[in-house]
């Protein structure tokens, strides 16, 4: 075939040849114009011999049988075990009791606690700001004489009294005065109110000199401040805001069926607030703050009674004892943080839990026996982010395939790599591990 190439590129040649004398010639008498065209078409003419050349030398592809590969699969054997739910959930902190501080008498602001100032920490009982009380001090003085004046009136009627009973019995002995009047019973009663009248109004004043001293009935810690030394406050006026630091709670939005996983106290009104904190969930928090992560102990104690119009996810609300006791360089839980919070719920009894990575369409796997690829349909009792948890449609030790695979057929032969995955070990391992009755 190469010699009939070679024959008809020889060919080509000469025709060429005598192409170009013949041409030679015709140039010499050609208008310039004319000869460029005639040269482009010469390229033209050797370019397309060219690649016929070419076209007719090259080589045949060597063909190649193509082997089937049979696809390799990462699995995974799972098993039955008890397992503990834990719902997840995600919340803000907020305090458990807020109070606005308002003092309750009117006056010129004689002293301020140090501590009463945004952030700062004060104890029950403990004086935040001192209203001048020399007013309230003569009103206590006025009110005592009131009653001192009240008791001399009083004993004055029973003495008139006794003369009274003295005289009538002198004159009319063995009877009864036809009249209260006479032995003076309606003004002893009128002296005895007075002096009750004085009472009360002793214990009024008494009462407004004690308000001259602001404080709160719970250890806090101030939000806000907005008083001066001597500035005068009116009654009611407000001049701080003071949370407690003996509780905060954290309201974690939840789909109802989550309710079902973990224990709810009954309303409040039946049952007392010791019995909440026995029959409350176990709760986690977790706080990424100050560059750590960091972990209370909680409980659930109530839910907000209604569901939400919009989102149709029910509030359950969390308590944090104690948030501001330090563990270990802890930070406290302040108002304001964001925080995950993990709900120990109700165990769940011979249960599988496949990654979910395992999923395909919803709620099935793909098992490998004996070298084959099954699909299998679960039963799904309950999901969460990163397994679903089964109670039947896979036997004890099954090995199912966690990798994706581009075209998948009931009884396709497949090769194994088996995976221990960390993350179901680390979940077998917590599960197994007694459970803290007691919140830290």
């Amino acid at each position: 075939m190469i010699s009939k190439m070679t024959n008809g590129l020889l060919s080509l040649v000469k025709v060429l040849s005598k192409s170009a004398y013949k041409l030679a010639t015709v140039v010499r008498t050609m208008p310039k114009w004319k000869l460029q065209i005639l040269l482009v078409l010469a390229i033209l003419v050797s370019a397309f011999a060219i690649a016929e050349m070419f076209i007719l030398t090259r080589k045949a592809p060597a063909k190649e049988e193509k082997k089937f590969v049979i696809p390799l699969v990462r699995v995974q054997s799972i098993y039955h075990q008890d397992i503990q739910m834990v719902v997840q959930g995600y919340g803000t902190v907020q305090p458990k009791v807020q109070a606005e501080v308002v003092p309750q008498v009117s006056g010129k602001v004689v002293a301020i606690n140090p501590d009463f100032k945004d952030g700062g920490f004060v104890k029950a009982g403990e004086a935040l700001i001192s209203i001048d009380p020399r007013d309230y001090e003569l009103s206590v003085q006025r009110a005592q004489a009131d009653v001192a004046r009240a008791e001399v009136e009083l004993d004055i009627e029973r003495a008139e009294a006794e003369v009274s009973r003295q005289e009538w019995e002198q004159l009319n002995p063995g009877t009864e005065p036809p009249s209260p009047l006479i032995v003076r019973e309606p003004q002893i009663r009128q002296a005895q109110t007075r002096l009750e009248a004085a009472k009360a109004a002793l214990a009024t004043v008494e009462l407004n000199l004690e308000r001259t001293k602001v404080t709160l009935p719970f250890d806090g810690r101030v939000v806000s401040e907005t008083v001066d030394l001597g500035q005068y406050v009116n009654t009611g006026q407000l001049i701080g805001k003071v949370y407690s630091v003996e509780a905060v709670e954290i309201e974690v939005p939840l789909e109802d069926r989550e309710l079902a996983w973990f224990d709810v106290p009954a309303s409040p009104v039946s049952i007392n607030v010791s019995d909440i904190a026995k029959t409350g969930s176990i709760v986690e928090v977790i706080a990424h703050f100050a560059g750590g992560t960091h972990i209370w102990q909680g409980r659930v104690v109530r839910t907000t009674g209604q569901v939400d119009k919009t989102s149709r996810l029910v509030t359950v609300v969390v308590e944090v004892a104690e948030p501001f006791k330090g563990a270990n360089g802890r930070p406290p839980l302040v108002p304001g943080m964001f925080v995950e919070v993990l709900i120990k719920g109700k165990t769940l009894e011979n249960a599988i839990p496949v990654p979910r990575d395992a999923i395909r369409q919803g709620n099935k796997v793909w098992v490998v026996e004996s070298g084959r690829l099954h699909i299998q349909q679960l039963e799904i009792a309950r999901s969460d982010q990163n397994f679903v948890y089964t109670t039947s449609g896979l036997d004890d030790g099954a090995v199912i395939v966690l990798s994706s695979l581009d075209a998948a057929t009931e009884g396709i032969k497949v090769r194994t790599q088996l995976e221990t995955s960390s993350e179901t070990e680390k979940f077998n391992r917590d599960s197994n591990e007694p459970e803290s009755v007691e919140a830290q």
